[in-house]
């Protein structure tokens, strides 16, 4: 039994298309979707919740999916801190603009 989940739309968005990006690697490569839940070692049920974007569908089940379409590098870097150029700009504006080195005083 799925629970219905309230998603941005933004996300939600990125789901589907997601799904539909994985469902058309798999057809590029001649994968039947019996053969892909096989490999991924998933259902045909969850493989094709995966490529309509069902959010209920678990991470680790996305990911397999991945690995078998030879991608998973690209979820590996999705949230890579050199890829995150708002948290570099961010970091950026907190670096000091002078630098001071204390002085020993001779007591």
């Amino acid at each position: 039994m799925s629970k219905n989940i309230f998603l941005p739309i933004p996300v939600n968005s990125a789901l589907v298309k997601l799904g539909q990006d994985m469902n058309s690697a798999r057809r590029r490569r001649r994968i039947n979707k019996a053969l892909m839940a096989e490999r991924a070692g998933i259902s045909i049920n969850t493989l094709s919740r995966i490529e309509r974007g069902d959010p209920n569908t678990s991470m680790a089940a996305w990911a397999s999916v991945m690995f078998v379409l030879g991608l998973i590098e690209n979820l590996r870097d999705l949230c890579d801190p050199s890829h995150d150029l708002t948290g570099l700009m961010l970091e950026e504006e907190r670096l000091p603009k002078r630098i001071r080195y204390k002085r020993k005083t001779d007591d």
